[in-house]
């Protein structure tokens, strides 16, 4: 079956750097596209990064310039580099497939806070 694993979330300054890294298995991941998606307190769900099969890339208007998604198709992950963290970046972070998503992972927890 399909799984997502999400990890690399934690505590971090305004202004800092994390690494998200997300594995998957159960599905032919070169062949789909996949994104990264956040969740904050009180909020809907929202895709801030997405990577098609080919390696293209897009990003929402919130974080473009700061977060670099990639991916390693041998070993099935995709990664989430994030710098310039600011405060309002804190939720839970999710990887799927886009547009159409798999189950949901457990997510990884960013805090952004002073």
């Amino acid at each position: 079956q399909v799984q997502l694993v999400e990890s690399g979330g934690g505590l971090v300054q305004p202004g800092g750097s994390l690494r998200l890294s997300c594995a998957a298995s159960g599905f032919n991941f070169r062949a789909h596209n996949m994104a990264w998606y956040r969740q904050a307190r009180g909020e809907q769900r929202e895709v801030v990064a997405i990577i098609t099969s080919g390696g293209s890339t897009n990003y929402a208007d919130s974080v473009k310039g700061r977060f670099t998604i990639s991916r390693d198709n041998a070993k099935n992950t995709v990664y989430l580099q994030m710098d310039s963290l600011k405060p309002e970046d804190t939720a839970v972070y999710y990887c799927n497939r886009r547009p159409s998503v798999f189950s949901w992972g457990q997510g990884t927890q960013v805090t952004v806070s002073s």
